[in-house]
């Protein structure tokens, strides 16, 4: 890959301080030489390399080594030996692979029809309904989890207990199984495959469904035979990242498998690395496979997708988006919609909430709501170790989208402004931790720095380099879309006044992305301060994060004092968002 960012000797003829930035001319006889702020581009490539390549290419390495002592590692294949001869190994993959699959296909058909009522159709009040849908994204996954626990617990869930009372039914529905651990993985993974969905529908032409339904094609038909299929590369991008965050997946499984005797793949990863001493070599190979079925995703969706051509449907001429009339069914569809809020949304807060104002957790009665007082808030607020993880996911929260979201801006540019050979393979690398599994991840930072000369192993910094690493493909995505509108003449411009690239990248790039680079900072801000499953194996005892201590003290049996960290996680979040986009709103655009 070769991305030649230089500029110009200067001398008679030469062009202006960047010329460089813009491919040379064939056959050019001009010399180039590297300049400070040519160099800043370079340097984010070279960064970004070493962020992605370097911990793959440990954990690829250390599945194939054992330590036999001090320093001294032998090469084999004993860690594949042991970590696919185990009983435990193939029946954990059997179950991670049918919680990934089965909570993403239901999170897929849930999020489709959602996107579909709310983009395509005249139900009343959809578009206020898109604040309530991505409401879960601010909810950490493991306060999610716990908080259906006090819903549908089988003897004291609130859902359960109500129903026992009115119809007699012991039990309607049992959180602590499989079944349930896929609905709450595909609850929780909803809002982001509606997101992707929705702007799937946006750019579609609906006069091609209309076209079918006028030809006397069912509604089913036409979804099956027109929708479904222009929607292949929304719809494909959207499956495989679902089917990477069950595969990934450690919250779900930790609290409502665990105690049910249902174990999946990431449990034996987890289990490897908490060994005394970890058996680092074990958890790699077992890393290894994981990683290899998130290729193979990879690799089914290039192929679905490769002649993504096929399904444009936005050309220059009388694109017009237009609403399906449901008639009277948009009644219908309206009340689909508040099910979906009210189960989905609204009752597990509800019941998070609630829990977090007892002593102890018990159903809802005339003496439960007597005994209701703030008691859990104070102990957590006094409990050292909540405010040490505090200080730790705010520091994290504010720092990792800020460095990531700058670096996401340099390489964007990278990739769609300097033209030069390598940009695509870079756009790949950058999209590919979007495909690594967090656990995996977070194995693969260890072998990596563990036995570094550099000293960051067990502080925040490893953290950071993990979040960076991976939220990156979220900020590319964000600030691509901008990046592409941004004319290049006026940096063409800026560079014949004399602009150096750094004050051209500063002064009217960022600028310019600020939209992408606002909408970047908080999507990364708020999946940085619930992140789990990379910090659950990186945290060191001084550098713990709000997501870890929930955990801990979910294991410890402090019920309800969980539900009032969550509360106070969440309220966290919103302020900090809130700021955030106070702050960046009342800046204007400046002015070249």
């Amino acid at each position: 890959m070769t991305i030649g960012l230089v500029e110009p000797a200067v001398g008679p003829g030469a062009a202006g301080p960047d010329d460089a930035l813009v491919p040379a001319r064939g056959g050019s006889s001009r010399r180039y030489r590297f300049t400070p702020s040519s160099g800043i581009p370079l340097l984010a490539v070279a960064i970004l390399i070493f962020l992605v390549a370097a911990p793959l290419y440990r954990l690829i390495e250390g599945s194939f080594k054992v330590r036999e002592s001090a320093g001294v590692d032998r090469w084999t294949l004993d860690n594949y030996g042991e970590a696919y001869s185990s009983p435990f190994t193939w029946p954990t993959l059997k179950n991670s692979l049918i919680f990934a699959i089965g909570s993403s296909l239901v999170a897929f058909a849930i999020a489709f029809a959602l996107a579909w009522v709310v983009e395509r159709t005249n139900v009343p009040f959809a578009r206020g309904f898109i604040l309530i849908a991505v409401v879960p994204l601010i909810v950490p996954g493991i306060l999610e989890t716990i908080s259906w626990t006090f819903l549908f617990s089988p003897r004291t869930g609130i859902v359960n207990t109500a129903i026992n009372d009115v119809f007699g039914v012991e039990e309607l529905f049992n959180i602590y199984s499989l079944p349930g651990m896929i609905w709450v993985q595909a609850v929780g993974s909803v809002p982001l495959a509606f997101l992707l969905l929705s702007a799937g529908f946006k750019s579609m032409d609906p006069a091609l469904e209309e076209a079918a339904m006028a030809s006397g094609a069912s509604t089913r038909k036409t979804t099956l035979r027109v929708t479904f299929p222009l929607l292949l590369p929304a719809s494909g991008s959207a499956l495989l990242i679902l089917v990477v965050r069950g595969l990934e997946a450690f919250e779900v499984p930790a609290v409502l498998g665990t105690p049910a005797r249902i174990f999946v793949y990431t449990n034996e990863i987890f289990r490897a690395n908490s060994e005394i001493p970890p058996n680092r070599g074990l958890s790699a190979a077992l890393s290894v496979g994981l990683l290899v079925i998130s290729a193979l995703g990879v690799w089914l969706l290039l192929r679905l997708t490769r002649h993504a051509d096929r399904f444009r449907t936005v050309t220059g001429k009388a694109f017009r988006p237009r609403r399906v009339d449901l008639g009277r069914w948009r009644w219908l569809g309206f009340g689909g919609l508040m099910f979906y809020a009210l189960f989905a949304v609204i009752l597990p807060i509800l019941g998070l909430v609630y829990a977090s104002t007892l002593r102890f957790f018990r159903t809802p009665s005339r003496e439960a709501f007597g005994q209701m007082s703030l008691e859990p808030y104070r102990i957590v607020l006094g409990h050292q170790n909540f405010r040490s993880a505090l200080k730790n996911s705010l520091l994290l929260a504010v720092g990792a989208p800020t460095v990531m979201m700058l670096l996401a801006a340099i390489v964007s540019w990278v990739v769609f402004k300097s033209r030069r050979r390598g940009a695509k393979a870079l756009e790949f690398l950058a999209f590919l931790p979007v495909t690594i599994p967090g656990l995996v991840f977070g194995v693969a930072l260890i072998l990596l720095w563990a036995t570094n000369p550099i000293p960051i192993y067990g502080t925040m910094w490893l953290l950071l380099i993990a979040y960076i690493t991976r939220f990156l493909p979220y900020g590319m995505r964000f600030v691509s879309g901008s990046m592409l509108q941004i004319s290049s003449e006026l940096e063409e411009a800026a560079n014949a006044s004399g602009a150096s690239w750094w004050q051209t990248f500063r002064r009217i790039t960022l600028p310019l992305l600020r939209p992408g680079l606002t909408a970047g900072w908080i999507y990364a801000c708020i999946i940085s301060f619930r992140e789990f499953s990379s910090s659950v194996l990186l945290v060191g005892p001084n550098t713990n994060v709000l997501s870890v201590q929930l955990f801990n003290f979910w294991q410890g049996g402090y019920v309800t004092e969980v539900a009032a960290m969550g509360v106070l996680m969440v309220a966290t979040l919103l302020v900090i968002v809130g700021v955030f986009y106070k702050l960046t709103g009342r800046v204007g655009v400046q002015q070249v």
